[in-house]
């Protein structure tokens, strides 16, 4: 099945630094790819490249077919591009707007109608200067449909929304995908990625780094050793478990994990092997302290990402 969307070999350069060196990714009709990566490491580019707002140096750009620099008006009335800032004016109304850039196509979504499938039927005629953060998001959305497009261009879909917001958004762009459109989406939430991609890309460094199902991703890092004790550790302790694990399993690091009870753990930098899991309930037992839960579990999709970029500022999975 031909591309709707295509980067092949794709180079840009900003002056000396290099943004793009060599990216080439491909979505197909009735497909979902998740774009990932750092702050900096080119994904903006990349989407403004191929809305034909931006010029690749080197490589070959494709939507449905087409070069978008010279698309013209056909091809763009066949995109639809959700932006985090949509440079909306803000005295308009998501009812004035939406029938505004109805106007604006053949064969247009209705307005109305639109308005209720992104759950904003209820401030209609709220001026844009008093919505959400959450609600300017779904008026964006709203405007990317408006035309009834082919190729969707997502950035940051869900970002501000409260939870049943989210849910509503990540149904309807799941329902749009089964409609046999193709969506680049652009994201810090691995909540959107593990629920609604079929495949994810890390760009990391200007390069496309790791590739496939979000499941793929996740098996490609090491398992971890998780446990929660009865009781938080003293300093004394905390630095006495550290190293017997570490002799036991060269590389391993005790981290505690964030956002958990105190005294809960997870191994880093070695695999949860019977060796492993005895050294710790020897040293649990000589300083007699129960472990109150142990599982190994296989890596996250977070852990992944983290492994192969460093990138903290991902949302975790909900």
């Amino acid at each position: 099945m031909t591309p709707s969307i295509a980067l092949e070999g794709v180079v840009k350069r900003y002056g000396s630094r290099t943004v793009l060196d060599g990216v080439s990714l491909a979505v197909r009709p009735g497909e979902l790819v998740a774009l990932l990566g750092p702050n900096g490491a080119g994904k903006t580019t990349a989407v403004e490249i191929l809305e034909g707002y931006r010029t690749a140096d080197g490589g070959v750009v494709r939507v449905l077919g087409e070069d978008p620099r010279h698309g013209g008006p056909a091809l763009k009335a066949r995109v639809g591009m959700m932006l985090q800032d949509g440079g909306l004016d803000p005295r308009s109304t998501p009812g004035d707007v939406l029938r505004l850039y109805a106007r604006f196509h053949e064969g247009a979504r209705e307005p109305d109608k639109l308005l209720e499938s992104v759950g904003l039927a209820t401030v209609a005629r709220t001026r844009v200067r008093r919505l959400s953060g959450g609600e300017r998001q779904r008026l964006a959305l709203a405007l990317a449909l408006v035309g009834d497009p082919e190729v969707l261009l997502l950035d940051e879909p869900t970002a501000g929304m409260d939870p049943e917001a989210r849910r509503t958004t990540r149904a309807l762009i799941g329902g749009l995908r089964a409609e046999g459109r193709a969506i680049l989406l652009t994201t810090h939430d691995l909540g959107d990625v593990e629920r609604l991609a079929d495949r994810v890309a890390i760009l990391h460094g200007g390069r496309i780094v790791a590739g496939g199902t979000p499941a793929e991703l996740a098996a490609g890092a090491m398992p971890r050793l998780r446990f929660r004790l009865a009781r938080a550790l003293d300093p004394v302790e905390l630095t006495g478990l550290g190293a017997a694990l570490a002799v036991t399993a060269s590389g391993a690091t005790l981290v505690a994990e964030p956002g958990e009870a105190p005294g809960a753990f997870r191994v880093e930098g070695a695999a949860p092997d019977p060796a492993l899991l005895a050294a710790l309930a020897t040293w649990c037992a000589g300083a007699r302290i129960q472990i109150a839960i142990l599982w190994a579990t296989a890596a996250t999709l977070e852990e992944r990402y983290l492994e192969l970029t460093g990138d903290r500022h991902v949302e975790a999975v909900e």
